[in-house]
Parts: structure tokens; sequence; C-alpha cells
């Protein structure tokens, strides 16, 4: 396939890291983004470039284009971590196959983006475009804490922002595997739907009682497993509400407000432990022979039904600065861009 030389994305206005801690909302991509024509990246020894075909949007993504996630940024370059496309040239005998990728150097929010060969994953013609393009970070995130949670032993765990898309994931998991999810949302109206999926409990945040009801339910079905995307205080006060030998596994930081720890003599004579989890680490450490097995799964998933992305809406690649905002101000659905359009 002929490429051409210069192509459309939204690239990044700055470089390196920020001194600053505001989450994962936007209102405004203007102070970080731009969308402009930029040449077709070229790929080196061991990638591969996809003319991409839609390209996700996730809180690792606003993070980084902000400066406060673990990578650091490259002005000029297109922002975006994942996505689907085609493979048309590089170093893999995948050219000319759909598959998920990882941007590596060119991100995935332009009409081409490069990707390393090695991490590719090539997609079942039965996949849907919207589960192909959000196939790794979430799904991936939550085999691999899943994985955590099996290894606990215990028949329960305990998930907060349980209505992400991510916490579907979990919640789904956990009732496929005869593990019973306790989910923690902020928003009452989220917990019908939570139950629906597989949810055995769900705890409201903002219930007067919320703490007095987990420690009720945390007495009953003895979760190990605290996975955290929020960090604030309501849930350093759930770790410290747990059983003996709880582990409080953070991945994100959607408040930005830090927690007391209050109760760190639990640390040393109940044994519990706050441990950081990212996913990029987990690759790297994790038995090869796990992923591709994940992928496996992540498709049969999928296509079976079993999971489902639920959309926010999809934004073409040349209205995306406008309209991107708006989409990830829509709770309970996912972000993408198009960037055929």
């Amino acid at each position: 396939m002929n490429t051409p030389a210069n192509m459309q994305a939204l690239v990044q206005l700055h470089d390196g890291y920020s001194d600053a801690q505001t989450g994962p909302n936007i209102t405004d991509l203007a102070p970080f983004l731009a969308h402009k024509k930029v040449t077709v990246p070229v790929p080196g020894e061991g990638q591969a470039l996809i003319k991409v075909d839609l390209a996700a949007v996730n809180p690792s993504d606003i993070h980084f284009i902000k400066g406060e996630y673990g990578q650091s940024r490259i002005k000029g370059m297109p922002a975006g971590f994942e996505g689907v496309g085609q493979v048309v040239a590089g170093d893999t005998p995948l050219v000319g196959q759909r598959v998920s990728f990882f941007a590596a150097g060119s991100g995935a929010w332009a009409e081409y983006a490069l990707a390393g060969s090695s991490g590719l994953v090539p997609c079942r013609p039965d996949l849907a475009e919207v589960d192909a393009a959000g196939q790794l970070v979430n799904p991936l995130t939550a085999i691999a804490m899943f994985d955590l949670v099996k290894g606990s032993g215990a028949d329960s765990f305990v998930l907060n922002a349980a209505g992400s898309q991510l916490g579907k994931l979990l919640i789904t998991l956990g009732r496929d595997q005869g593990i019973k999810p306790i989910a923690v949302v902020r928003r009452s109206t989220q917990a019908a739907q939570l139950k629906e999926l597989g949810a055995a409990e769900v705890i409201v945040t903002g219930k007067a009682d919320a703490l007095s009801a987990a420690q009720s339910i945390f007495r009953t079905l003895r979760p190990r497993i605290l996975l955290d995307a929020v960090g604030d205080q309501f849930t350093a006060d759930l770790f410290f509400a747990m059983p003996s030998h709880a582990r409080w596994v953070n991945y994100g930081k959607l408040s930005t407000e830090a927690p007391a720890l209050k109760e760190l003599g639990q640390m040393i004579f109940r044994g519990k432990q706050i441990e950081g989890f990212w996913l990029t680490r987990w690759m790297k450490q994790v038995d090869p022979g796990r992923i591709p097995q994940a992928f496996m799964e992540i498709q049969g998933r999928f296509v079976s039904g079993a999971w489902k992305t639920d959309v926010a809406g999809i934004v073409p690649l040349s209205k995306a600065m406008t309209e991107l905002p708006k989409v990830l101000a829509q709770p309970g659905g996912k972000a993408f861009i198009d960037p055929r359009g």
C-alpha cells in the first residue's frame, strides 16, 4: 500500500512532565494539543506502521497529554496510546492484517501510527471495531488485576470507580468465575446496573452510612483485594476496614487530594499492603505466555457478548479539539477518535 507523505494528527505542545496533578478530567484540549498536518512516520527496526481505523481515549491518555503520566511527552509528536488499524509497512510479517496496537513514538490520534512489532495483536474478523480499538488498556488490565484477585484466595474483592468501562469488565469477570465483586460508586443511580451485571454488593460513597455499610459487608464477605482508581480518603478508610492481609492495589488517581493514612499500624500488625499497578510494568514482568492467552480470552469474551464496550461517542479527528471534551464528560462510556473523519 502506498502511503501519503503527510497526515492529520493531534500533536503534543509540550515536552516532559508537569508539576501539576489535576487528574484525568479535561474541558479544553488547546493548552496541550493542536490539530496539525505532519509527516507520516517511517517505521524503524522492530516497528510497524499502522493506518489507524479507530483510536481509543483512556484516562491515561489525558494524564499523559497533561504531563502527569509515568511516560514523558515529546513535543510535536501525535498523542494517543491505543487503537486498531491495518499494518501497511514495517519490520513484521503482519503487513496487510488488522491489528490492535500500543503506539510507540508516534501516537494513535492520527491517520497513521507507529507500534512495536512484537506488541501487535491480530484481531479476529468477528471482533467489533470499538472492541478491537480498546482491547488493550482496559481489558488487559482487567485480566491482569483479576489474576491478583484469584491469587488472593478470597471469595470476594472490592473495586472502586466500578461504573467505569474497566470496572464493568472486572464485575463480569468476578460474576463468571464465582468471586463476588463489591462495587464502590459515587452515584446511587449506578447501583441497579452494576447489580444486574453481577456485583454482589454496591457501596455508594455519597450516602451518610457508606463506611458503616462497607464494614458490615466486609465482615460477611471478607475481601482481600481492593482495586483502586481513585486514591481518596474514602478509599483509604475502606482499606483499613478490610480484613487482615488485605492489599490495596492502586492503578489510577481520579482524586486530586491525597488521603490520610490513619491506621498505619495495620501494615505492621495485620499484614496489610499498599502497592501500585501499571500495565506496562506487568507486561514486562509476567510470564510471556500469559499475554497471548489473555488476548484470546479478551477477544472471546467480546465476541461471545460476555463483555461489551459502552460507547460514549466516536469523534472525527478533524473535530476532536472541540468535540472530544464533550464526549469525555459523559459518564459510563468510552470515547473514541476516528481519523477517517
